[in-house]
């Protein structure tokens, strides 16, 4: 076990130094002279911003200051993003590259044979002036004509024109920065923002008429940590708060570091307000982030947690289990404690953080599953690599008669960006189909 984590790690820091190598030699070695100032600080920048990365990560692991954690959280994790961007808009400008250096191959062409062969008029010998019989030098007689200074050496050559290959580096690469600054730049002030409202339908066959209407704000992912703190926690308050829901479900991740330093971010969540209460189930992060702890922080600001547990709600049961991630420590997901001695007449709705336990959710009849993890991808293209591990990314399926719906999140792990993936926090109405 301990060869395969080395061997990982090995190929996790080649394959960052292969990315950095790619991004400096494109950055920097083919836009700049060398020895020049914007070549060495280029160098610098391109060893010291993927050690802020790693710093970044690994911190929150190691038991570093939470001051330390925060100095760090920002500069690296922004780069990752800017990173990944980076290199997807460079390798886009591999394609461009040839093709921009045959289309300036051409004009210049063209531009040469606009040009007369012979651009310099010849004057005949003897014929012009001071040429003539009884003038020039010695004779006393002038022709009129001024006499010039011979130049004293050579004339100053003219400053050559950067080279086509130059001006393709630069241009492509001057491209590829703004692409990738401007993304990460849109993609950080969606999360800092704060999530939207995303209000989704969803009828149960088993819910009663007078249920009809019911109301479940969704949210997941908050991801409290070394950059995302109180005042973020307090704009989501407040968004689930306008929507008066009548109850609130907090499905997971939470929080990415301790009690001890991220309680007071929590705090706002004493706020939360619904006619039949708040309710929290963990998420793999709060197993990495001491979930008893957070168990018993967030049941002192108001929220109840579930624990492989069923609470009975007018109209239909809600039941909730803990993360997969609890395995680890013996408190993983237990489906038949929080499920098995129920009234299978009655609907149900079911917290589960992951979406992939959605296959327990059907062989023990629930309804309704709500979940989160996925953040819908976070970074374009990270979509496509979350639908190889979850069985939905995004929004609201239906396996056998269970539906399920996953919520992309309302904060960012890691990079806080957001690209294709805009956080939310959702508002589920169940809908009776006896109404």
């Amino acid at each position: 076990m301990v060869v395969v984590i080395v061997l990982a790690a090995l190929a996790a820091v080649s394959l960052v130094a292969a990315a950095h190598w790619y991004l400096w030699r494109r950055l920097v070695r083919d836009t700049t002279s060398p020895g020049g100032l914007a070549r060495r600080l280029g160098t610098v920048a391109a060893v010291v911003l993927p050690l802020l990365s790693v710093g970044a990560v690994v911190s929150g692991r190691s038991g570093m200051p939470f001051w330390a954690q925060q100095v760090l959280a920002w500069p690296g994790f922004l780069w990752l993003a800017v990173l990944l961007y980076l290199l997807l808009a460079l390798l886009v400008g591999e394609v461009i590259r040839p093709l921009l250096r045959r289309l300036l191959e051409r004009r210049d062409a063209s531009a040469e044979a606009e040009v007369p062969a012979e651009a310099v008029v010849r004057t005949p010998v003897g014929t012009g002036p001071g040429t003539g019989p009884g003038t020039g030098p010695g004779t006393g007689i002038s022709d009129g004509s001024p006499d010039l200074p011979e130049p004293s050496g050579p004339a100053p050559a003219p400053t050559p024109a950067p080279s086509r290959r130059l001006f393709v580096s630069r241009v492509v690469g001057g491209a590829a920065a703004t692409a990738a600054l401007a993304t990460v730049g849109y993609g950080t002030y969606g999360v800092l923002r704060g999530p939207r409202v995303k209000r989704v339908t969803v009828p149960l066959a088993k819910l009663p008429r007078a249920a009809h209407g019911f109301r479940i704000a969704v949210v997941s992912d908050i991801h409290l940590g070394p950059i995302l703190g109180r005042a973020h926690t307090q704009r989501i308050v407040d968004t689930i708060n306008s929507t008066q829901p009548d109850l609130i479900a907090v499905v997971g991740d939470l929080v990415d570091g301790s009690v001890e330093n991220l309680g007071p971010a929590a705090e706002p969540l004493a706020g939360l307000k619904a006619r039949h209460g708040s309710f929290f189930v963990t998420g793999n992060h709060e197993y990495f982030s001491g979930a008893d702890a957070w168990v018993d922080h967030v049941r002192e600001l108001g929220l109840r947690p579930l624990e492989n547990e069923r609470v009975e709600i007018p109209g239909f049961d809600l039941a909730g289990v803990n993360d997969v991630a609890g395995e680890s420590e013996g408190a993983g997901p237990d489906f038949a404690k929080a499920l098995d001695d129920r009234d299978r007449a009655r609907a149900s709705v079911l917290l589960a953080h992951q979406p992939v336990v959605i296959d327990d959710a059907v062989r023990y009849g629930v309804d309704l599953q709500l979940s989160g993890h996925t953040h819908g991808g976070q970074l374009w293209p990270g979509n496509l690599l979350a639908g190889l591990a979850n069985p939905t990314v995004a929004g609201l399926e239906r396996y056998g008669d269970t539906q399920l719906y996953v919520s992309r999140g309302a904060g960012a792990w890691g990079p806080p960006v957001r690209v294709g993936a805009p956080s939310d926090i959702t508002l589920v109405e169940l809908a009776s189909r006896q109404a």
